[in-house]
């Protein structure tokens, strides 16, 4: 269980929801864990849950049915969700999708979509990566070419997070193939439109409960109305909500990162060897102790990023540092958590194993630490 009774950044407001949050997780998310992780997918009807509940898009405007409050509730959700290791691909829809519609929408499509993305009856995804493009989206080869009141779009994506389970899909195409990122744009595209196909479910290392499919459109007819944004703007777009994306990763990675810990502390402190418990042992309590400074910090950094993204004053280069540093810390913490549980570590039996295999791709996803040291360097 997550101890925020020394955290700087919530209040007692954040604290009370925390707690309807975790009772939900306990009763509706926590006990099909297992089951989920064995079919490859959450039915859609889990998050119709969560927004009965009221846990999905918290700073959507009370205008189109949310909640109108500040991003420190979709972060209390995410650390619930990552401390759970659950795969309800909440924070894809509350941090990351819905925002382009919130930000970039006519008032037709906020009247229309935020409702029921609040809801849960809409599910979100959001189609950049494809087969020759990844952390490069200037890369993009899917197109959308005007045709009368239409657009006509063709082209692929891959590894899209609930690929299979969404039902209204941004999607980033080519409006001006010759401009580069300059000639990038967004739609929404519904899923029931003729030529939009969903490819296999992909078989994950990790996060195996979250869906991630290939997405493909051929010749798939959207209105000119079903562009989100202005024409050739899209690259501007996605470049001024990645900050918030990576924000939310980071928090997901701490909650991830201490889950890691504290089971290497259960596990060590239960566990017998040469006549006494593992964490007697120096080598385990050092380590242990190394860890827990450096989660120490972690916790004191991410409360910081968080209250400056509140008050709108995070860059884009805090936040690619603070993806850096959180998923870097995730890795470091859940493979010296592993090491202490031995044998029993690559058991699947033993929940550090999957948290172990589901914290892997937070590295390479919303940014490859690689790609966040770049863009860092070019401040300095």
């Amino acid at each position: 269980m997550l101890d925020y009774s020394r955290r700087t950044v919530y209040d007692a407001d954040q604290e009370a929801f925390r707690e309807t949050v975790r009772k939900f997780y306990a009763k509706e998310v926590i006990p099909h864990l297992d089951r989920w992780e064995e079919e490859g997918v959450i039915e859609p009807s889990v998050m119709r849950k969560f927004g009965e509940a009221g846990f999905l898009c918290p700073t959507v405007p009370e205008a189109y049915g949310g909640l109108g409050l500040d991003f420190r509730y979709n972060a209390v959700v995410a650390e619930e969700n990552s401390y759970a290791d659950s795969m309800v691909l909440v924070t894809l829809q509350s941090d990351v999708v819905v925002e382009y519609i919130v930000h970039y929408g006519t008032e037709e499509q906020k009247q229309k979509w935020l409702p029921r993305c609040v809801s849960g009856e809409t599910i979100l995804a959001i189609a950049m990566t494809e087969p020759g493009a990844g952390s490069d989206l200037q890369g993009i080869r899917t197109t959308a070419v005007r045709d009368g009141d239409e657009y006509i779009i063709n082209g692929s994506k891959t590894y899209i997070s609930a690929g299979q389970t969404c039902n209204l899909v941004v999607v980033v195409a080519k409006t001006d193939v010759s401009a580069g990122a300059k000639g990038t744009s967004l739609f929404l595209v519904e899923s029931d439109r003729p030529g939009f196909k969903r490819g296999r479910n992909l078989n994950k290392i990790g996060q195996n409960a979250a869906d991630t499919s290939e997405l493909f459109f051929d010749n798939v007819r959207v209105p000119a109305s079903n562009m989100l944004g202005e024409e050739n703007r899209g690259f501007v777009c996605m470049m001024s909500q990645l900050p918030q994306e990576r924000l939310s990763i980071a928090i997901s990675s701490q909650a991830m990162a201490q889950r890691a810990f504290d089971e290497a502390v259960r596990f060590t402190s239960e566990r017998t060897a040469f006549g006494k418990k593992v964490i007697e042992f120096q080598n385990t309590r050092f380590t242990l102790a190394d860890l827990k400074a450096r989660l120490q910090v972690g916790w004191a950094h991410l409360d910081w990023a968080l209250a400056r993204h509140v008050r709108k004053e995070l860059t884009a280069d805090e936040a690619a540092a603070a993806k850096l540093f959180h998923t870097e810390l995730l890795w470091a913490v859940c493979d010296a958590s592993l090491q202490l549980h031995g044998g029993a570590g690559y058991m699947n039996e033993y929940p550090i194993a999957r948290i172990w295999r589901d914290a892997r791709v937070m590295r390479i996803f919303g940014g490859s630490s690689e790609i966040m040291k770049e863009l860092m360097s070019r401040t300095l």
